[in-house]
């Protein structure tokens, strides 16, 4: 049974990224939420906010934020609304906010989200949490990485044995290959950096054949990568909030930290539309102060949510926080990306 299983899993991994990339193309004024969120106010039919993001969507933390701040809200006097969160990666959600279908977009790449900010665009760029990249790849480990191994050299091993057996496939073993969201998503884009890095571009034409492109979202591509042993890049809240059969046939080889210099640090920025744009002008502004603030007495900020998130895929008794929280330095005025 359990290989009839993973024989149809496989079938439908093979079979759904161009599906999912005609899903995710689509940008018209139709778009509809992934989830709506009401903090228990249940009847509320008013919309408040409209936040868009790909991962922390999918690991439930924009539910868990949107909860929070409705009553965070409810608690100040303000009668109840909805949270409406939009599926989408950097790229999708950062073209849903210049549209005008969302008030925010939770994004991760510095230089996109500066162009914004220098475009006039929104009203505020914030830092929202840290998230970490991680490098993952099947047990048996077919490139022979070292946990002691920089990221660059783990992508140098990769291409050099996916190089090798790309000209004398192995007899047996698990064949070295490399899943590519391919999709303009951070994660696509982080990924992209580091083979640069190593003055390779896989994806070029004619792309080599370790390199997997697979355009699906953060949980659905962990999940093909954990069924067809291939190394790839994600991150530490979708591996948390991944199954753990996912994660039982994967290896973290690498682990981001939070260090501001580390290649491997996600940081999640919050950026808030301008407020002509906002569905609701007094909401809107309100999430931005709220979703940096950290109340050591009360603990009903943003930041209060983010220390103590532990998602839904975990279990056991210890859980531990998906992301963790952001500096409390940081401003637009800190960044120099795209400068």
């Amino acid at each position: 049974m359990k290989v009839t299983l993973r024989f149809y899993a496989l079938l439908v991994v093979l079979s759904a990224p161009l599906a999912v990339v005609q899903a995710q193309s689509s940008t018209s004024d139709s778009l509809l939420p992934a989830a709506v969120y009401n903090g228990g106010h249940n009847g509320t039919t008013k919309v408040g906010l409209r936040i868009a993001n790909g991962g922390a969507g999918q690991s439930g933390l924009i539910g868990a934020w949107g909860d929070a701040f409705i009553n965070y809200m409810v608690g100040k006097g303000h009668e109840p609304f909805t949270v409406e969160w939009y599926l989408g990666d950097t790229t999708q959600s950062i073209e849903y906010l210049e549209k005008g279908q969302v008030d925010v977009a939770v994004t991760y790449n510095e230089a996109a989200e500066r162009q914004v900010y220098d475009s006039g665009l929104v009203s505020a760029w914030l830092y929202g949490f840290h998230d970490h990249f991680y490098f993952v790849g099947p047990p048996s480990n077919p490139a022979q990485l070292s946990t002691n191994d920089s990221i660059l050299a783990m992508a140098r091993k990769i291409v050099q044995v996916g190089n090798q057996q790309a000209a004398v496939p192995p007899t047996n073993g698990t064949v070295t290959r490399f899943l590519s969201r391919y999709d303009k998503s951070a994660t696509n884009i982080k990924e992209s950096e580091i083979f640069v890095k190593i003055g390779q571009v896989p994806w070029a034409y004619a792309y080599s054949k370790w390199y997997h492109q697979y355009p699906r979202f953060p949980i659905q591509a962990l999940e093909a990568a954990s069924l067809l042993s291939e190394y790839t890049l994600t991150d530490r809240g979708t591996w948390l909030s991944s199954s753990p059969d996912v994660r039982s046939r994967l290896t973290i080889f690498k682990a981001g930290t939070d260090n501001e210099t580390d290649i491997l640090l996600n940081p999640a920025r919050v950026l808030i539309a301008k407020k002509d744009n906002l569905v609701d002008k007094e909401i809107g502004q309100a999430f931005g102060e709220w979703v940096v603030l950290y109340d050591e007495q009360n603990k009903t900020g943003g930041q209060n949510v983010i220390e103590t998130f532990t998602g839904t895929g975990q279990t056991g008794e210890t859980k531990e926080p998906l992301y963790t929280r952001a500096p409390v330095n940081w401003s637009p005025a800190n960044s120099t990306a795209g400068q």
